[in-house]
């Protein structure tokens, strides 16, 4: 079998030879650790982005089949972005910088991980009406339609699964808002805040409607679709569940009408922390796929969620990546734990986020052995 149909064998509980070997990507720092260490090239690491050659490189180098987070990206959210930019430097190296979300980060020197927020541009209506609006009006060319019939064309030998992005329906606007801004903005002006919710689905849902019939009409076809959120952290959502509910819940139903038109009925989400309270409005509209269901301090698990929503929620993930880091018997612990999620079906270990840089190059090799050996062979669980 292919990597291609073993992925979709497992989604919908068929048969399969062996389980894919997954993952989801590296840090920056990682790649260059290993640099250092011998295992890759300067030229290995420059440019790597996911699903793209030098990603599926490095990954077929340690023993990996594929990056699950292997879509294809139209321009659906802010077009143009902001133009970056230093706005302040401060006395200890440290700069305020302008991002393409508009969003004002702090970049201190040698700092890893995600900057922090200082500011944000979106505050108001106004900030909403001239700075953000004009970038999310629908354009034919959001939609590069030459490189979808590129695609198109190698659909019918393609080995790994491709998916199409559909975008973010709230974690864009978590981002533009910052957490506190977008929690307050619902309380303040509600009109508002459903206002932008709609725009936001609205142009991704134009996008990703040209981006499938292009693809359709050439004679291709997608795997599966994907939406990124991270709109939860160690403790819940940064949403209530219940508003996420009344308001984000339709405009996912939309989109999961928009895919079943055109053969797809695998709708995965990318969420970090632990945002079990929302899995039933997504379930409920559409999204059946959770994804990269973080272990995290919170010993996130699929497990939980497979015994309270059943069947129709699959899941990619789980793998507690710091294992990677810690030696051959703690892979085998891990993988232990994980066999009776993958013996339900509709489950595919993968580590549960960007491998760090403390992850050990042979380990994650050893780490790969063993997923094909120990899950050698399946059926529909």
């Amino acid at each position: 079998m292919t990597n291609r149909e073993r992925l979709n064998a497992i989604f919908h509980y068929q048969d399969y030879d062996r389980m894919p070997v997954v993952h989801f990507g590296w840090w920056g720092e990682l790649l260059e650790k290993w640099r250092a260490e011998g295992h890759l090239t300067q030229e290995e690491i420059s440019g790597v982005w996911d699903g793209g050659e030098k990603d599926a490189a490095i990954g077929r180098k340690l023993g990996f089949d594929f990056n699950y987070y292997t879509t294809f990206h139209a321009a659906g959210s802010l077009s143009p972005g902001f133009e970056g930019k230093v706005l302040k430097e401060l006395p200890d190296g440290g700069k305020h910088i302008l991002n393409g979300d508009g969003t004002v980060t702090l970049w201190m020197p040698g700092a890893t991980g995600i900057p922090a927020e200082i500011d944000h541009t979106l505050k108001d209506r106004k900030s909403w009406e001239e700075q953000y609006l004009p970038k999310l009006q629908w354009r034919e060319d959001r939609v590069d339609e030459a490189a979808v019939k590129k695609i198109a064309a190698e659909s019918a030998r393609r080995t790994e699964p491709l998916g199409i992005y559909l975008g973010s329906l709230f974690g864009d606007i978590r981002t533009w808002l910052g957490v506190v801004g977008v929690s307050y903005l619902y309380a303040d002006d509600e009109d508002l805040y459903d206002e932008i919710i709609r725009v936001v689905a609205d142009v991704q849902y134009q996008t990703a409607e040209k981006v499938l019939r292009i693809m359709k009409e050439a004679g291709g076809a997608f795997d599966f679709a994907h939406f990124w959120e991270d709109i939860a952290f160690r403790n819940g959502p940064l949403v209530t569940p219940s508003v996420f509910y009344e308001k984000v819940g339709p405009q996912y139903r939309r989109f999961r009408d928009l895919c079943a038109r055109y053969g797809i009925d695998i709708i995965s989400l990318d969420c970090d922390g632990d945002p079990g309270s929302l899995i039933p409005t997504w379930l409920e509209n559409g999204v059946n796929t959770m994804f990269p269901i973080e272990v995290g301090v919170w010993d996130g698990s699929f497990g939980p969620w497979r015994e309270k929503f059943g069947r129709e929620l699959r899941g990619v993930g789980g793998m507690n990546k710091h294992v990677l880091t810690r030696g051959r018997a703690e892979v085998d612990k891990e993988l232990e734990r994980l066999r009776p999620l993958v013996e339900l079906g509709g489950y595919i270990p993968c580590p549960d986020h960007r491998l760090p840089p403390d992850t050990v190059w042979e380990t994650v090799q050893y780490y790969c052995d063993q997923v094909r050996t120990i899950f050698s062979s399946g059926s529909a669980g």
